[in-house]
């Protein structure tokens, strides 16, 4: 086994939540789903995310400057793969859920657990994937109680009223 295999096999066994990643601007409207989104600090508020460069969507997050990360909720599982469906175009992906706009103008799922809405402050190619640091303009939260997250290959809801 390679050590590039040994290290996807223990990277599954690292959960994380699933997000919807989304933007708008003169590059048009995108998004793709991650679970590679993590916080950099608090002061500024800001987080990041990591997207494989030879996604579709790359270049017109770059173009666009803004995104927004949309946490999803447990009920969300179906919307993470639409959303990670190499063979929808980017409108089509729009279609499903509600969609509101803060302050960045990039899309925010209305029903998210929480969005983050930020402007794209730093980009670093590495490897495969580009790391985009973002600069978190406004939070929205819900009071969705339960989560999505994905480990060892599969989705998980977690939440206070979800059995294991």
């Amino acid at each position: 086994m390679t050590l590039q295999s040994e290290f996807r096999n223990a990277m599954a066994q690292l959960g994380s939540a699933v997000s919807v990643i989304t933007t708008d601007g003169p590059a048009g409207k995108f998004g793709f789903t991650a679970s590679a989104v993590c916080s950099v600090t608090d002061q500024p508020p800001t987080l990041l995310v990591c997207m494989n460069r030879n996604s579709f969507a790359n270049d017109h997050f770059k173009q666009n400057g803004t995104l927004c990360v949309n946490v999803l909720s447990s009920e969300h599982q179906d919307l993470s793969g639409v959303f990670a469906n190499a063979n929808l175009r980017s409108e089509q992906r729009f279609l499903h859920d509600n969609w509101q706009v803060m302050s960045s103008g990039a899309p925010v799922l209305s029903s998210s657990v929480a969005s983050f809405d930020c402007v794209i402050d730093t980009c670093h190619e590495v490897g495969s994937h580009t790391v985009f640091y973002c600069q978190v303009q406004a939070v929205r939260v819900s009071e969705q109680p339960r989560g999505l997250v994905y480990f060892n290959r599969r989705y998980h809801r977690i939440g206070d009223d979800v059995e294991v």
